[in-house]
């Protein structure tokens, strides 16, 4: 069991939610930073009333000092920040052909920047202390490509070169850096994206489920332990590694 502070980024719900979870069963003080403030403050609540330690703290991934704002409030609350795991970003499906600059602008903000801000933010006091565990959620768009998601998938393969080099830069600091990548996952964003792809959302998800040899899609459950390992004291040796959660579909 672990006692450190954790932050986690669009944890209100969904793949974010579970990794709150799993690191409060873990010991694990979390803080459940969210753009949506009322359903972050739902999040904590359940995993305060589980038995677990978690406050809500509002964040804007895309805005320097909303993120600057968050990491102040988590180290006045709970103490500082020890873990930090970038999981807030937003897609959409579409062609690459139709898609805009503004549509770019947006995925990259979210899905890669906002992952910048936050290690530029926590990093220093990282650093500072000897001690951290740094774990981003990219995708298995990164690592393979998913059509329909080009600018996402090429937003996710930066986070995933991003983490490795980051790994290397603060190798000597006590401080690790690991990239944890979903594959198709069923969350509320997950459904909105195939309700909004043109076709029938649930033969989009069908063709999903039968790509997995596993034959299911993930859940939240899934994804949250094995950011957990990352996150632990335990895993101090591992760092600049990619790993795949996504019952089999990818194998590298």
């Amino acid at each position: 069991m672990s006692n450190r502070v954790a932050l986690v980024t669009g944890a209100a719900q969904g793949i974010g939610k579970g990794i709150a979870v799993s690191l409060a069963e873990r010991g694990f003080r979390v803080a459940v930073a969210d753009l949506n403030q009322a359903t972050a403050e739902e999040a904590a609540k359940e995993i305060t009333a589980a038995g677990g330690e978690a406050i809500a703290v509002p964040i804007d991934v895309t805005d320097t000092a909303s993120v600057e704002a968050a990491v102040a409030a988590v180290e006045r609350e709970l103490g500082p920040i020890e873990v930090v795991v970038n999981n807030a970003g937003w897609d959409d499906f579409m062609p690459f052909v139709a898609t805009s600059e503004n549509f770019w602008d947006k995925v990259l903000d979210l899905n890669f920047k906002g992952a910048l801000r936050v290690v530029k933010t926590v990093l220093p006091g990282m650093q500072e202390r000897g001690f951290g565990r740094i774990v981003n959620i990219g995708s298995d768009a990164g690592r393979v490509g998913s059509s329909l998601e080009a600018v996402y998938s090429g937003a996710k393969g930066g986070i995933i070169a991003f983490t490795k080099t980051l790994a290397r830069e603060v190798a000597t600091k006590g401080i690790t850096a690991n990239t944890v990548c979903p594959g198709p996952t069923d969350t509320p964003a997950l459904r909105k994206f195939a309700a909004g792809s043109g076709g029938d959302a649930e033969k989009v998800i069908a063709g999903m489920t039968r790509a997995v040899p596993m034959k299911r899609l993930g859940t939240p459950a899934d994804i949250g332990p094995a950011v957990a390992f990352f996150a632990s004291d335990g895993a101090g040796f591992v760092t600049g590694q990619t790993l795949s959660v996504s019952g089999g579909l990818t194998m590298a």
